[in-house]
């Protein structure tokens, strides 16, 4: 089925993968490994420290702890096929896995706009309208944001997932690709995939759009009562809340771009193929380091999580 395109139905694809670089797959099933790893144990102990810690029991740490379990979801769903497929010869995956992994992977892509969407909403209240805050960000309230982050990569994924496998694959079956993703499955369609092309970029608008301009606006607002603290000193404390998520955004939603909206051809495939390494591994890795490094809140919980396995111990 690899080559020109005929008229038999693809039941399995091809992952190039990092294939081109016979040489460093070890070197770089290691890497992806330590990263996977790292991904686990960091996201699920930022998870655990949250859920034991009770002044860690809050909207933003709340929104942040199913930021975590979202990180892991969109992480597993790519990087386990890719490193096994690093000691395959055949790097195959069927018709069924590559529509399962592309469900998911978009769902929790999605899932996560809304999230970050949800968290920067979390600081505009807590910075522009303090005196309201307990009273806007109640538990019920959170409770639906994120409920409605989660329904709203579940329908992305649905829409997208569905408007692509509807198309007929009759080859050639090679991705140039680690996983299965959205543009790639759509140029290898045999059928006219224009309806297909437009529902996708038209969730992608929807989706990564209008949570975009919601992080904006907030941030906008942000920043104009920043300003307007005084002393200097509290506006710093403001903006600190603040940098770690904004952190967070600038890469999720950068990289995403530069994969997306690069050119085609084989050396922008390569680039784009780096980005997807990036966000699609990578950033489930760096956003618990982002909160935590400089988060006064989660270093204190840290500390005491440790002077009680000290005394436990």
């Amino acid at each position: 089925m690899v080559g020109r395109r005929n008229s038999t139905n693809v039941t399995n694809f091809i992952l190039l993968g990092f294939s081109e670089h016979p040489q460093l797959q070890g070197l770089l099933f290691g890497v992806f490994l330590a990263i996977y790893l790292m991904t686990l144990s960091w996201n699920l102990g930022l998870i655990t420290l949250i859920r034991t810690t009770s002044h860690l029991h809050t909207p933003m740490y709340f929104f942040l702890s199913h930021l975590s379990f979202v990180d892991i979801c969109y992480s597993s769903s790519v990087v386990p096929k890719m490193l096994s497929d690093f000691f395959k010869e055949q790097k195959t995956i069927s018709l069924v896995g590559c529509t399962v992994q592309c469900f998911v992977f978009v769902d929790m892509a999605g899932t996560e706009c809304c999230l970050l969407a949800a968290m920067a909403y979390d600081r505009y209240v807590a910075i522009c309208d303090p005196l309201w805050y307990q009273a806007t960000m109640t538990p019920t309230f959170c409770a639906q944001m994120v409920v409605s982050a989660h329904l709203g990569g579940f329908l992305t994924s649905l829409v997208e997932t569905s408007s692509i496998f509807q198309l007929r694959f009759c080859g050639p079956n090679v991705i140039h690709h680690f996983f299965c993703d959205l543009p790639p499955l759509l140029d290898l369609s045999c059928s006219n995939s224009f309806i297909s092309k437009v529902v996708n970029w038209l969730m992608v608008f929807i989706t990564g759009g209008i949570s975009g301009l919601i992080v904006l606006i907030s941030y906008l607002y942000i920043i104009t009562t920043m300003v307007k603290i005084r002393p200097v000193k509290g506006r710093s404390k403001a903006f600190s809340t603040c940098a770690s998520h904004l952190m967070v955004v600038t890469l999720f939603y950068g990289t995403g771009l530069f994969a997306y909206l690069h050119p085609s051809g084989s050396h922008s495939t390569n680039q784009g193929k780096v980005a997807s390494v990036f966000y699609g591994a990578m950033i489930p890795t760096l956003n618990p380091i982002a909160y935590s490094l400089r988060n006064k809140e989660i270093k204190e919980a840290l500390m005491k999580l440790k002077e009680a396995i000290d005394q436990w111990c």
